[in-house]
């Protein structure tokens, strides 16, 4: 019996071990810039999380001009009766206009790791029936298997502190041959106005997401400061 316990401690450890070897592996850890973190993942520096104080920002009245929006959501083709995810949805911005086309038969999963976050999209989205907000962990959506036609990030990705857990999780809650998007400041125009560790190239993008069981689609490149790169779960 005393074997068997001592066979069952070493497991155990071994796996906590391998699991710890991994993210080792994955994450590397140097002195932070003035914007970022200093964690580094396939060769970038993760930025720090926009926290919840900065909500006004995401609900600004010229957003969409500034981003158009507007083209962003016409671009993602959604129907009737889909189920989507706004991960990272802040204060639900995208995600209400997402609820509006998805209709009543369709569901849309606005996911937050900031509590104040989910607080604050459960007040702007309390019209919406079909919007459900998510608290999510810090390397997991919490979402069910299978469930999701879409899921998107509007300039979130580049924040994960474990992105390649974060779209994992991701990957586990979409469709077979459900799509990925991700929204990002384009880091190839200088002119686009946010600071370097929030925007990401397409380049890098597609870099880390070749990573996963995921194929690249298309980038379109017709909003002003953002590309919006689609990609499909293998």
């Amino acid at each position: 019996m005393k074997l068997h316990k001592f066979f069952i401690w070493l497991l155990l450890n071994l796996s906590i071990s391998i699991a710890w070897a991994d993210t080792a592996t994955l994450y590397q850890q140097f002195p932070p810039t003035a914007e970022g973190t200093g964690k580094v993942y396939m060769g970038r520096e993760i930025a720090h999380v926009m926290g919840y104080q900065g909500a006004a920002w995401l609900e600004r009245e010229n957003r969409e001009k500034e981003e158009r929006t507007d083209l962003l959501i016409q671009s993602l083709g959604l129907k009737e009766g889909m189920t989507v995810a706004d991960v990272g949805a802040g204060t639900g911005y995208l995600s209400r206009k997402m609820a509006a086309r998805v209709g009543n038969t369709g569901i849309v999963y606005a996911v937050d790791v900031q509590p104040e976050m989910i607080g604050k999209l459960k007040t702007t989205a309390k019209q919406f029936t079909n919007v459900k907000p998510v608290l999510s962990e810090v390397n997991n959506v919490n979402l069910p298997s299978n469930i999701l036609d879409l899921a998107i990030m509007v300039d979130v990705y580049h924040e994960l502190a474990y992105p390649n857990e974060v779209m994992q999780s991701v990957l586990k809650a979409l469709k077979p041959k459900g799509q990925l998007v991700l929204v990002e400041y384009r880091a190839e125009d200088d002119r686009v106005p946010i600071k370097a560790t929030h925007k990401m190239s397409e380049v890098q993008i597609k870099a880390e997401m070749s990573a996963l069981p995921l194929s690249w689609q298309k980038t379109i490149k017709t909003l002003p400061w953002q590309h919006v790169v689609v990609f499909t779960k293998e």
